[in-house]
């Protein structure tokens, strides 16, 4: 094995580790010391390869799992990969030794959430460097899961479940249509490689599921990324710790849907369908996010916003990108291939600039108990040090010098104002939408930004309002933001040391198929008095003049109507869905259980005879049964008999005896049939089961008599002969059909492919080893479960008999 994998699979290895480390260590050194060699030796190794990509190259890493179904852990670097796995781990650096000083290592559970963030991590870490696709959407799909355990991490509040099952919710929805996508990709290119797949390009292009596959794999990007209008769960996931808001929603999990529309670029940009469903998605996001950010009194709910109107900049940037697919090698390419880059370099600044104003918010809620704008306010002379910190980070979201953000901001008004030149996809007529669009939200992008500082820092400090002794926080909560403040900075001054080793690199795998010119990239902090340029002279001007007066017309949110609003849609239809399925669940749970075999019968009956009739079932072939013999015969009359006795006896024992017998006559049938394995096998279970059978049921009392006259339903009958019939015309049928070739000639290898002299043990372990351990990982959780509900009942005695 390669020492990728072991860097890969490193955060999982210590999911298991981190429980001694709490329950030992934890006393004494915060589980969090040791929890942070883990993204810091990822960070480090991925530096190696810096250089490597730098150049160009990709790095190819092939680890064998399920060779016979094709399914191997196929990983590679590029560019792209490298960009998000050194956000992943290098932030995840700066989180983790965030934590150790956010969170008390004696009030909380750590060992349960540095489990969850190390899911996290790993399955980040998975989901960029994964070139096989299912590989790839089992690591998506665990983001989502661990994602859920970390929002609901405080799970004793109400608001922390809510949010976690609505982020759940939202985002497994649109994971499994992003599956059917998937599904769709491979009927399409014929392998399950992403490399492959866009080597095939062309040929997807032209397929009849092109277009529903874009969609299905479009909507689980933007459920992830928080795209109107999926972004609703993303404020709610505020609820989770500040370190766990700052990790997700600034350079990891929301970013996971921006890092599959960069990868499937390749693929499906071009197409009009994708142009308008990416960019026109976006900028709906950035309007919408900047709109609601304004109107928000909790500091983490408008970062929330705001990072919903964040990733819509970066969607949007990246569907016009995406034109440079369609107009091919040439000026109009390279032209749009400006929007890509941008698009990567804003997704790197805003890592940077967004992971510390969510730290800066945590240190004020750590250190005030409160996150309501409404109760804060001069913090600036008590927190300096988390004050310059917030306006470097405020500055540099809102598009000011000289910060990074104000470099990624006047690319992306360039790239707005090329699309209104673009001439194809409408854009003639609707293309001037995308720039007016952009510098109002723009606008209040500013006007959140200058709310987020002043009104948290400046102004008049009202320590009445507040629950503790405002101070400035500990060295070590601060080194983290301090770190990330410092990039923006240097970012700013230093910009083409980032393009040139990271971003240019990031960009290749995008757009493969447009040549690279390194001096249309390369980055300036002045390009003259240009449009871009006014445009945010503008939003400066009129930012600051809606600042002002925002007291004014920000009472206007008042007056839209709540039952408008998306929460209002979603909470809706969840208590309706609910509902719906309550009454349903009320119609058949009538608590009687011939009625639930009736449901069960008919449906067997009517599914399998429907499809019987339309797939021309009914065929009959006789020619192969082999005779029935005498011994047959007596063996069916014994099961028969004894399945009667079972029936009609009034004595539970006499039943007992009568229903072991049947079990006994069918062993015989096994050995008849030269399985004397399954004979004995079958001998053992039911001599087993009498036995118990007869020791739990002797003590009972004897069955009561009730002589009564049984009335005939004729809908029992009907019912009972309906599913005779269809068992009897299902096993006949099933001799008749022979679609594919007998697995028996497979099994007759059984000692020369699984080393077994035993056919049945060899089917149990070897061909059915998954379908086997399955069976028993159903029953270790049955049982963990029962233990858990025993030893949660045993604590609640012992709390009331120590209240007592």
């Amino acid at each position: 094995m390669h020492s990728f994998y072991i860097i890969l699979f490193l955060p999982f290895l210590f999911v298991f580790i981190v429980p001694f480390l709490f329950k030992y260590i934890n006393k004494r050194i915060h589980t969090g010391w040791f929890v942070l060699f883990v993204p810091l030796t990822i960070f480090l190794f991925l530096l190696q390869y810096i250089p490597i990509v730098a150049k160009g190259e990709t790095i190819e890493y092939n680890l064998p799992w399920i060779p016979s179904l094709n399914i191997n852990i196929s990983t590679y670097i590029d560019g792209l990969g490298l960009l998000f796995g050194l956000l992943i781990s290098g932030v995840g650096t700066l989180v983790i030794l965030y934590s150790i000083y956010y969170l008390s290592k004696l009030r909380e559970e750590l060992h349960k959430f540095y489990i969850y963030l190390l899911m996290f991590m790993g399955a980040m870490l998975g989901l960029v460097f994964s070139d096989h696709i299912f590989i790839l959407y089992g690591f998506w799909e665990l983001t989502s899961i661990s994602s859920f355990l970390l929002i609901g991490y405080w799970y004793e509040r109400k608001s922390s479940r809510y949010g976690a099952l609505k982020s759940l919710l939202i985002t497994v929805f649109g994971g499994l249509a992003m599956l059917a996508g998937f599904i769709m990709l491979i009927l399409m290119a014929d392998t399950y490689s992403i490399r492959e797949m866009i080597g095939n390009a062309a040929f997807i292009t032209n397929h009849d599921l092109f277009i529903p596959a874009l969609i299905l794999i479009l909507i689980g990007a933007f459920t992830k990324s928080a795209q109107f209008p999926f972004s609703i769960w993303l404020p709610d996931a505020m609820e989770a710790p500040t370190p766990v808001s700052a990790y997700l929603h600034s350079a990891t999990m929301v970013k996971a849907g921006i890092y599959l529309v960069a990868r499937l670029t390749p693929v499906f940009g071009g197409s009009s369908i994708w142009f308008w469903l990416v960019a026109g998605i976006g900028i709906i996001t950035l309007l919408y996010g900047s709109f609601t950010a304004v109107r928000q009194t909790d500091l983490k709910a408008l970062l929330a916003f705001s990072t919903i109107s964040q990733l819509g900049l970066i969607m949007s940037l990246l569907g016009i990108g995406s034109l440079a697919v369609y107009f091919g090698p040439g000026e109009s390419g390279a032209l749009y291939t400006v929007a890509t880059f941008a698009a990567l370099f804003h997704l790197f600044n805003h890592s940077t600039f967004k992971g510390s104003l969510f730290m800066v918010v945590g240190i004020v809620d750590h250190e005030t108990g409160t996150r309501d704008i409404r109760r804060l306010g001069g913090l600036m002379h008590v927190m300096p040090v988390t004050f310059t910190i917030a306006v470097v980070g405020g500055f540099s979201m809102a598009g000011l010098p000289p910060f990074n953000g104000f470099l990624s901001k006047e690319m992306f008004f360039a790239s707005v104002n090329d699309v209104a030149s673009a001439g194809i996809f409408g854009l003639e007529k609707l293309g001037m939408l995308f720039p007016i669009i952009a510098w109002i939200a723009s606008v209040f992008t500013f006007v959140y930004c200058m709310i987020l500082i002043f009104k948290t820092f400046t102004g008049k400090f009202r320590p009445e309002k507040l629950t503790k002794k405002v101070h400035e926080a500990p060295i070590g909560m601060l080194v983290s933001p301090l770190i990330l403040g410092t990039i923006v900075v240097l970012v700013f001054f230093l910009p083409n040391v980032l393009g040139e080793y990271i971003l240019i690199p990031a960009l290749i795998p995008v757009l493969p198929m447009i040549p690279i010119h390194r001096d249309d990239l390369y980055i300036t902090t002045w390009h003259g008095l240009n449009p871009e340029l006014w445009m945010t002279i503008g939003v400066v001007v009129f930012g600051i003049l809606l600042y002002k007066i925002v007291k004014g017309w920000i009472k206007l949110f008042n007056h839209y109507p709540q039952w408008l609003t998306l929460n209002h849609f979603y909470n809706r239809g969840l208590a309706g869905t609910e509902q719906f399925s309550k009454n349903i669940t009320n119609t058949y749970m009538t608590g009687s259980f011939r009625h639930y075999l009736k449901y069960i019968f008919v449906f067997f009956v009517l599914v399998l005879m429907i499809s019987f009739l339309f797939l021309y079932g009914f065929q009959f072939n006789f020619s192969n049964h082999a005779p029935i013999g005498i011994f047959d015969m007596a063996v069916v009359i014994g099961v028969v008999a004894a399945a009667l006795v079972v029936l009609f006896t009034s004595h539970r024992i006499t039943a007992i005896v009568a229903l072991g017998a049947v079990g006994y006559f069918i062993s015989l049938f096994f050995v008849l049939f030269q399985a004397p394995d399954l004979g004995l096998t079958q001998f053992v279970v039911e001599t087993v089961t009498t036995v118990l059978f007869l020791l739990c049921f002797y003590h009972l009392p004897k069955l009561r008599k009730n002589i009564g006259k049984i009335s005939l339903k004729l809908s029992n009958l009907i019912i009972s002969l309906a599913m005779g019939a269809t068992v009897t015309i299902l096993a006949l049928a099933a001799f008749g059909h022979k679609v594919f070739e007998p697995i028996t000639y497979f099994f007759e290898n059984a000692y020369e492919l699984a080393g077994a002299k035993n056919i049945v043990n060899a089917i149990l372990v070897d061909f059915r080893g998954f379908d086997t351990m399955l069976e028993i990982s159903v029953l270790t959780i049955a049982g963990l479960g029962v233990y858990i509900l025993i030893r949660q009942s045993s604590r609640r005695r012992e709390q009331s008999n120590e209240t007592e």
